[in-house]
């Protein structure tokens, strides 16, 4: 999610204003029309779920090997050629190798688990020691092949999954520029989103969104500071869990912000979600914070996944409306539904005391940000050792790496002092603790069960040089400041783009959160297949 977003207005969910730039058109009616004919998508793995896929290689209609061959030529077909959607920026060159080890493994009776031989994409910022560079999308590390896995990688391994790829995202995670185009990086390009081609994926982790929307894996895996999952799955139409910090392992992962930092899977169905989440879950030596999560974790979480889940569950939702009709009106619909459900929906002005921490919120990262990407890099096998590395590497490669936006916000990053620093601790009391507090007290004194609201408003247009515009009407930031869990499920279509639909709650809810966000889906089914449309038109 950019990070202008809470310095310039602080505002961080639920605000009132519409999206105006979400698309370059008028409001008066819910609908576009398509900007050129739609090539028919048969392609045979459209929309299968992870049970499905298991059953296929169970009964012998396919091999793992095959469903990874299968992927690899929609990629090439459709992310590489065709609508070159930019989604992934590398591919695995053993991948069909590993899937026909867990085909061996199979054969000889061998299953790991529900993730075995499931094709998986992870983003760019994450560790693989193998062929694979670890870039984060900059050119400043193309020299970079990762010394081990990260913690989640060898997780993933061990279930059996197989590594298709490396996805696109907004490069340094949306961490390098105040006007940068979510999706953008100088090694992998604009990846577009799927339902209408001209407009903004989100981001960072812009190509797992796509990925998964577009059918091109069957699950993949992102990571998040300030809705970095949650974005890209809401205006994709995908499910995204962003976890709470400490229940998977940040070791391997370019960091952001150690409060605020965490992997998540991205998928089509809540279920999905869930599997793969379970795969990745862990106590990691490596990463001090994971040694919270012990006794608070489940590796099946599949096991909530219940219709009924929403029955006698109290919801909050903010009181306060958009400015944009249709947006009230799908959140009204969504409201209804859950009732019908068996929720209870209690309406709370609670957000503006939240929106007012945007600006340590920032200063967080920034601080963090140097403190952690310094000791990545110093440890790498990159020649970028530090962040003033690559800030010179950047301009002495100006044209190249910084095209069109520029390096400001990595420039006032390495500008900070230590993390003993007064200004620093002050930020993190105010943004990590205070919004811990105050989401905790209105659960407590409201006797909720979770959150929700809207995630996103529909995706804005691609501008590589004037930056993204996403308006105010995002959800991302009261989650991601306390390092609580947050899920997006879809919620519908505005202007034929999708919008999200969020549930959050206090520290390792995530079960409670999967239930919940599994009976709304199966009540609603809003996910719909993209269509790949060129342009808006209105």
């Amino acid at each position: 999610m950019k990070r202008r977003d809470f310095l310039l207005n602080s505002t961080l969910a639920g605000a009132t204003t519409l999206v105006s730039a979400a698309c370059n058109s008028s409001t008066n009616n819910n609908s576009t029309t398509e900007a050129n004919e739609t090539t028919v998508d048969d392609f045979v793995l459209n929309e299968v779920t992870i049970d499905e896929l298991q059953e296929k290689m169970k009964q012998g209609t396919y091999s793992s090997e095959q469903i990874t061959q299968r992927y690899l030529d929609r990629i090439n077909a459709i992310d590489k050629n065709g609508y070159k959607l930019n989604a992934v920026i590398e591919l695995n060159p053993d991948a069909l190798a590993i899937a026909k080890q867990m085909d061996d493994e199979r054969k000889a009776g061998k299953l790991r688990g529900p993730m075995h031989g499931i094709p998986v994409l992870i983003k760019d910022n994450i560790d693989t020691a193998d062929k694979m560079m670890t870039t984060a999308g900059s050119l400043a590390l193309m020299d970079h092949i990762a010394k081990a896995d990260a913690f989640i990688v060898t997780k993933l391994r061990n279930a059996g999954a197989v590594l298709l790829g490396k996805t696109n995202l907004s490069e340094w995670a949306n961490f390098r520029s105040s006007n940068s185009c979510s999706g953008w990086s100088s090694r992998g390009g604009q990846t577009k989103m799927p339902y209408i081609l001209d407009h903004n994926p989100c981001g960072s982790s812009s190509g797992s969104g796509v990925a998964v929307s577009a059918n091109l894996c069957a699950v993949a895996i992102g990571t998040e500071t300030d809705g970095s999952i949650t974005c890209p799955a809401s205006v994709n139409g995908t499910v995204g869990i962003k976890p709470t910090v400490g229940l998977l392992s940040r070791s391997g992962i370019i960091p952001i912000s150690a409060t605020q930092d965490t992997a998540g899977p991205l998928a089509r169905t809540v279920k999905d979600a869930a599997i793969l989440l379970g795969s990745l879950t862990g106590i990691d030596e490596h990463d001090a914070v994971t040694k919270e999560s012990e006794g608070k974790t489940v590796t099946d979480y599949t096991a909530f996944c219940k219709t009924d889940a929403l029955k006698g569950k109290r919801l909050g939702v903010e009181k306060k409306k958009y400015d944009n009709q249709f947006l009230n009106r799908l959140l009204e619909k969504a409201i209804a539904d859950l009732k019908l459900q068996g929720a209870e929906i209690v309406e709370l002005e609670y957000l503006d005391k939240l929106n007012a921490l945007g600006d340590a919120e920032f200063d967080v990262l920034k601080f963090e940000f140097k403190d952690g990407l310094n000791k990545y890099l110093s440890a790498s096998n990159s020649k970028m050792k530090s962040i003033d590395d690559v800030i010179a590497f950047n301009k002495a490669n100006e044209d190249k790496s910084m095209p069109t936006f520029k390096q400001e916000t990595m420039i006032a990053s390495a500008e900070k002092q230590g993390l003993d620093n007064k200004a620093y601790k002050e930020a993190y009391a105010k943004s990590h603790l205070g919004s811990k507090k105050m989401i905790d007290d209105v659960l407590q004194q409201n006797k909720l069960d979770a959150l929700i609201g809207l995630t996103m408003g529909p995706s804005c247009s691609i501008d590589v040089i004037y930056g993204d515009r996403w308006g105010n009407v995002f959800l991302t930031g009261p989650a991601a400041m306390s390092a609580y869990p947050h899920i997006s499920v879809p919620c519908g279509l505005v202007y034929d783009l999708p919008v999200g639909l969020s549930f959050f709650s206090t520290a390792y809810k995530e079960a409670e959160l999967i239930g919940m966000a599994y009976a709304y889906e199966q009540a609603t089914k809003h996910r719909v297949k993209p269509s790949f449309k060129k342009a808006f038109l209105s």
